[in-house]
Order: structure tokens, then sequence, then C-alpha cells
């Protein structure tokens, strides 16, 4: 039983130890802990107001000083603000200058205060890692700096005095006939602002270093313009010569322009395109415009139908003239042309006509125009007309000889017809102006209209434009044999350009030939319609002369071209008188349409002219009339 009791107790021995193991690692624990907080106090209290051990600024080791001793040994030992070296570069050009030229300066105190505070700051924890940190291993803090870009900015400015470089545009002048050119300048601007920020990076490593310029370059919108010189340079290089395309002898030009007029029309303008804005060269289109309009009335020339006579043997058409093509001048398609000739080194340049083609060329046929057969024709007869006269019916006549009306078409007579002048072969005859009958230009036109109105009367085409004479004319009621034929009376028609015409319609569905004959000696003027008959005839009847009235009783009136004792007589005696004519044209039976010509002549008296002093001149009341019986 006693082996068995001291086993047990044997056993149980080292449980009843536990206890006091714990107490005696609680105790040790405690006691370490109060040694620790000694140390702790003991350390914190030999490096009060010193800095702790391990702490360093830029590799110069402070423990142990005061913040006032670590500040004067800081700035004594850090030498870069005042000997530094910072290279500023622009390509090859290149500034030195030390971190405190730029305004970069080390603050001692404040790089000694944050090592004075390594340690201090934060809960104590982190205080005491800190301080075991910078015993144990070390710590190395940066130096505290100021950095006054003022400083820096000024520095900076006054190396852009250098770098900077204005802008220029290029320039393109004409002075007299001499292109001047000035080559345009990239501009060079030094970014203050971009290379301090480059600057104040470098700075931090606190080492020599070298700062690139930042350059902002400004390029011209136009940098060279000698491609354009060359081009103004080509244009007054020689004369510029105008010339009509395809020119015949009678055609106006060729127009010229010396290098000083072209100087004078040159223009240089701005313009932009998909390469960008450049100069162009060309001639001033005002000047150019005002120009070619003054010429385009040379140039035009008014398309005409080829002139034909119908044969009436061989039932064909025979060209008496031929036809014209249309011409004139398009002013702005020319000022374009000459401009891109010019710049293409062309100094001989044709203007840009436009051509209208004729509706009836030289090669129309008779079938094709319906011109078949005689449809109308008419013969007046003017004995007695003087030679100035005969020659005005001859050149009016002669203006339609030929002339073709087209299917549908109204013809007017006096458009036809053109200038009566004495420059277009007209001889000076008896007109009647207002209400009397004197000496002008184109006396004897009337013979012409008034055989077109009857031809178109006697033909059955409709009248559009009609105006008879003042009074009777003589010559209009005329006969073959001399004789007066009186039922012609208020078949006159007469044309005074431009006020007064005569027009008719050509209401056929073919075009219509116009021939004229004038026979000099026989005193005849015959005209003559060919077409194709559409069957149409004409009734007329005429109400013959009605309410008659004497003429008043004849002037006598001095003239002083005249002799003395000379006396003529330059107007007749013509009684007043009213006539209706009427007409129906009819086609197939049927009435095609109707027309009414009402006629009021006025009387008209005898004039005579006597010369200055003629005895007897002017006549009594009682001998007028004996004189005029």
């Amino acid at each position: 039983m006693r082996d068995t009791t001291t086993a047990e107790q044997a056993f149980s021995r080292p449980i009843d130890l536990i206890p006091q193991v714990l107490a005696a690692l609680v105790g040790g624990l405690i006691v370490f802990g109060l040694l620790l907080v000694a140390v702790v106090i003991g350390y914190n209290a030999s490096f009060s107001g010193k800095i702790y051990p391990g702490v360093s600024v830029a590799g110069i080791d402070l423990s142990g000083l005061e913040p006032a001793q670590a500040a004067a040994l800081l700035e004594s030992e850090i030498r870069f603000p005042n000997h530094g070296k910072i290279l500023f570069r622009d390509g090859e050009k290149i500034w030195l200058s030390t971190p405190s030229a730029v305004g970069f300066y080390l603050d001692p105190q404040s790089t000694a205060s944050a090592a004075y505070q390594y340690g201090r700051v934060g809960d104590p924890t982190s205080q005491i890692i800190a301080q075991f940190k910078s015993w144990y291993q070390g710590t190395s803090l940066p130096p505290q700096y100021v950095f006054d870009e003022n400083s820096a900015q000024l520095f900076l400015q006054s190396i852009a005095i250098q770098t900077d470089i204005e802008m220029v545009e290029a320039s393109l002048s004409v002075e007299g006939v001499d292109v001047v050119v000035r080559p345009g300048q990239t501009g060079r601007h030094l970014n203050v602002l971009a290379t301090l920020e480059d600057l104040r990076t470098n700075l931090q490593d606190m080492h020599d270093t070298e700062v690139q310029l930042v350059i902002d370059e400004d390029t011209p919108v136009i940098l060279n313009a000698e491609e354009q010189a060359q081009i103004a340079r080509q244009i007054l290089s020689e004369p510029l010569k105008l010339t009509v395309p395809g020119a015949k002898e009678g055609d106006p030009g060729p127009w010229t322009f010396e290098p000083d007029a072209l100087a004078q029309m040159i223009t240089i303008t701005r313009i932009k395109d998909h390469d960008g804005e450049r100069y162009q060269v060309g001639l001033e289109t005002t000047g150019l415009n005002s120009f070619l309009e003054g010429i385009s009335p040379q140039l035009e020339l008014s398309r005409k139908n080829a002139r034909f006579i119908f044969n009436d043997e061989t039932r064909q058409l025979e060209v008496i003239e031929s036809a014209v093509i249309g011409r004139s001048l398009n002013v702005a398609g020319s000022v374009e042309n000459i401009n891109q000739k010019l710049l293409a080194g062309d100094h001989k340049i044709a203007l840009d006509l436009e051509h209208t083609q004729p509706e009836v060329g030289d090669d129309a046929t008779a079938e094709q125009l319906g011109v078949t057969e005689l449809v109308s024709s008419h013969t007046s007869y003017f004995y007695g007309s003087s030679a100035e006269r005969i020659q005005n019916i001859t050149t009016a006549a002669s203006q339609y000889h030929g002339l073709l009306v087209p299917p549908g078409a109204t013809f007017s007579m006096g458009e036809a017809l053109g200038d009566v002048s004495l420059d277009n072969g007209y001889a000076e005859a008896l007109i009647i102006f207002g209400n009397r009958t004197i000496q002008g230009v184109g006396g004897g036109v009337c013979q012409v209209s008034t055989t077109l109105f009857r031809t178109v009367f006697f033909g059955g085409y409709p009248v559009i434009e009609r105006y008879p004479h003042a009074y009777r004319v003589g010559y209009y009621e005329l006969k073959a044999d001399g004789g007066y034929n009186t039922s012609l009376a208020g078949l006159d028609a007469t044309v005074y350009t431009p006020l007064v015409d005569f027009k008719f319609a050509n209401d056929t569905p073919h075009w219509l030939l116009m021939e004229t004959y004038v026979n000099p000696s026989a005193r005849t003027l015959t005209w003559k319609f060919y077409s194709t008959s559409d069957g149409r005839t004409v009734d007329w009847q005429t109400t013959g002369l009605k309410n008659k009235v004497d003429p008043p009783d004849p002037l006598y009136e001095e003239n002083p071209d005249l002799s003395k004792g000379e006396i003529i007589q330059v107007d007749w005696a013509v009684e007043g008188a009213d006539v209706t004519v009427n007409r129906t044209v009819y086609r197939d039976g049927q009435t095609l349409h109707e027309d009414v010509f009402t006629t009021h002549y006025m009387p008209w008296r005898a004039v005579h002219q006597y010369g200055p002093g003629t005895k007897g001149m002017p006549p009594k009341e009682g001998k007028k009339k004996d004189n005029e019986g």
C-alpha cells in the first residue's frame, strides 16, 4: 500500500508547479517591461532636445545634435544650392546657372526641425518604433528647400530674349513691273511655365542637371511665296495678246497689253484650298470685265439663215447668201480663260466666244422647208420717182431678197430693214414728216412697205401691225400704163423705224421665202412669196374714196437757199378722204380670218418755195388760186 501512494504523489507534482511557473513568467515580464520603460525614459531623457541617433539628411549624420547645431552643419555641408550646376539647352545653345540663381535655396532650419521631430510625432508606440528603427538601421530624410518661382521665371525670361523669334508671314507685291517677294519666318517662343515645371522636377534630386528648354513654334500660314512670285514674273515677262479664235478678215483685234499695263491689272489674293492657304496671282477681274464688255459689241454677230432664191425651172433653192453662225463674247468665260492661260505661261490667248447655229443652213432643200411654189406676188409702180428715190427703193428692197420667215412666226419689216442712213446706202429724198413733205434720208422706203403689205394682203396672210400714210401718195395708186387705180387707195403701209412698223404672220406650217425685184428702167418693184399653198383664197371689197375734202390753199414760203426769182414746188395738193377695205380669207370653203382696214387721209396742200427778193412772191390770195389752177 505504501508504494502506490508514493507513485501517485510523484505523478501529480508537475501539475502543482504550473502556477508557480506562470507567476514567475508574469513577474519576469513585469520586470522586463519596467526595465524597458526605464530604458525608453532614460533614452529619451538622454536625447532630450537632441536628434535621435541614426537620423541623417543627404548623407550627413545629425545624431545627438541639437536642431540649431544640425541646421548649422547642414548649411555648411550641403553646397548644391550655391555651387551646383544647371545647364539649360536649346539645340546647340546652352546657358549655365546655379540653383540659387534660379531661386532654389536650402532651408536648414526646416530640415533640422524635421530631423528633430523624427521619432517624436504620433502615438507612443509609433514614436518608440521610429526611434528603434533609426537607432537600429538608420533613417535618411530629404533636405527641405525653398523654390522661388518668380526668380526662376525672371531667369527664363532673360533667356527668352535670346531664343524668341517673331513669326513673319510671307508677302508678295508688284512694284512697277517688278515682283517683290519677302519670305516668311517661323516664330519661336520659350514656354516659360512648361520649362519651369521641368526645372522644379530636376531640382528635387539635388544634383547637377540639364534642362531642355520647351520651345513653342508659331508657323506662318504662308511661309514661302516664291512659286507665286515666279508666276507673277512670268505674267509680266512679255505682252498679253488677246485674239479672236479662227479670226477672219474684218474681225476686230488682236488687243495687246504691255507689261506695264498688265502690272496695273495684276491681283494677288490669299486663297484657301485642301493644301492650306496660299497666294493666288491673276488679273483684276473688274478692269478685265470692263474692257471685254467694251469690245463685246465689236465681236457680236447675229445668226442669220442662209438666203435663197427659188428656181422656177428646177424647183430647187439656190443659195445667194451663206448662213451666218451667231457669235457673242462670253465675258466671264474669257476672264477665267485668260487667268488660266496666263498662269500656264501663255501670252497669246483666244477669247471665249459662244456660237449659235442658224435655223437654216446653206444645205437646206426646198422639200425640207416646204418652199415648193409661188403663193403670192405683187408689183407696184413708181413712175416719176427721182434717182434718189429709186436708189432708196432698191436699197430697202434688197434687205428682204432671199429672206426666210419661219412657220408660225411674226415678221417685222422694220427689224429686217435695219438703220436707214446715208452710211447704209440710202439717199435723201422726199419723206412725210409731221404735216409736211420734206427732204429726208430714205424717201421711197414706203414704196417697199406698201408692196409688201399688198403681197401679204392678197396672199391671205394675217396682218399684225399696219399704219397708213397721212395723205394719199400718187405712187401707190399707179397702174402699169401710168394711169391711176383709185381702188388701191387704202392699201398702203408706212414704215418709220423704230416707231412705226409693218408686221405680218406666217400662219402656215411651211417656211416662207421672199424675193424682191426692182426694175429701175420700168419703174417697178415686184415682191414674191414662195412656200406651199394650203389652198387659201382672198375675197376683198373697198368702199372707195368717201368723205372727200378739198385741199387747203397753197402755201408760199421763202427759202434762203434759192436764188432770186427761183420758184419750186415741194408739196402737191391732194384731197382728203376716207376709205375702208374688207378682206375675207377662205380655206376649203371655210372662213380662215377676216380683216377691216380703215384709212383716213388728210387733205394736203401744195407748198411752193421761192428765193429771197423774187418778184410777186408771195402772191396775193386771188392770184394764188389763179396760179394753182
